[in-house]
């Protein structure tokens, strides 16, 4: 659900209180795991992490004035959401994130492109998660963004 929080810790002290463990669990094992160069900040009505302007200056293609959004979490009307670009563009590092849950949990896992849905909120795979927020630096993630950036096709590292 969108929030008119205008903080992250706004967000998570306005969560349900059965929300509130839950996401606050996910958001721990996000920040102790995240490659060092990611901030996090309110977009889109939901916490997330990015890659700030003074790392990326061109900023997101929809909004240059935004920084380049990598992560989210948000508490929906029917589960806990993760939204992960890394997993949408990068078919390698799908694969591996399917092949991993399969062997860490009994739930189906319910997925849309970048969202992973968790509907059992006692259930939510944290140690796979720290593994997967891990696995891409802001440097790659600049490097994967700019391979798919319609504004252009050169390097602007």
């Amino acid at each position: 659900m969108h929030s008119d929080a205008s903080t992250p810790d706004e967000y998570f002290a306005n969560l349900p209180d059965d929300r509130k463990e839950p996401m606050a669990k996910l958001r721990k094992v996000i920040r102790k795991n995240l490659p060092k160069g990611f901030a996090e900040q309110m977009g889109y009505g939901s916490p997330g992490w990015v890659v700030p302007h003074n790392l990326y200056p061109a900023g997101y293609h929809c909004d240059p004035k935004q920084p380049l959004p990598f992560l989210g979490i948000a508490s929906q009307k029917n589960n806990i959401a993760l939204y992960h670009m890394g997993i949408y563009s990068d078919p390698e590092l799908l694969e591996w994130f399917k092949t991993e849950w399969a062997k860490s949990t009994a739930e189906k896992l319910d997925m849309g492109k970048s969202c992973i849905r968790f509907k059992k909120l006692d259930k939510i795979p944290l140690d796979l998660i720290g593994k997967l927020v891990s696995k891409i630096t802001p440097k790659q993630w600049i490097e994967t963004y700019e391979k798919s950036d319609p504004r252009t096709k050169t390097k602007r590292l």
